[in-house]
């Protein structure tokens, strides 16, 4: 994937956020700061399910800046792709259970039809 595919944050690209939705940006931006602080969790743990979460939602902004914030906090490569084949895992098993609707639905039609 080209690394031009997306437009890359930048300052400036903040800044124009915070311009058009300023209340919006320092309620998430402090929002942002809270939720990824110490509490239950630490922060690395925090950082490594974000990572996973960025690979679940695909976002590619996400991906790089908790990866980076991962390792910041000392995450190791190792954990970091456990992490991602935590989500690799979970959304192969979603669809699997979502197989249920699809042969209910089998079923059910094939019932309709006397067969």
């Amino acid at each position: 994937m080209p690394r031009d595919l997306f437009p890359h944050a930048t300052a400036e690209l903040a800044a124009v956020r915070k311009k058009l939705a300023p209340e919006t940006h320092d309620a998430f931006t402090k929002f942002s700061e809270r939720v990824f602080s110490d509490g239950a969790l630490p922060v690395k743990v925090k950082q490594l399910i974000a990572v996973a979460v960025a690979h679940a939602t695909q976002c590619p902004y996400c991906i790089r800046g908790h990866t980076k914030a991962a390792l910041r906090e000392g995450a190791t490569s190792e954990e970091i792709m456990e992490a991602i084949w935590v989500t690799a895992e979970m959304r192969a098993g979603g669809a699997y259970a979502h197989s249920a609707l699809a042969l209910d639905t089998i079923d059910e039609v094939q019932q309709r039809q006397g067969r």
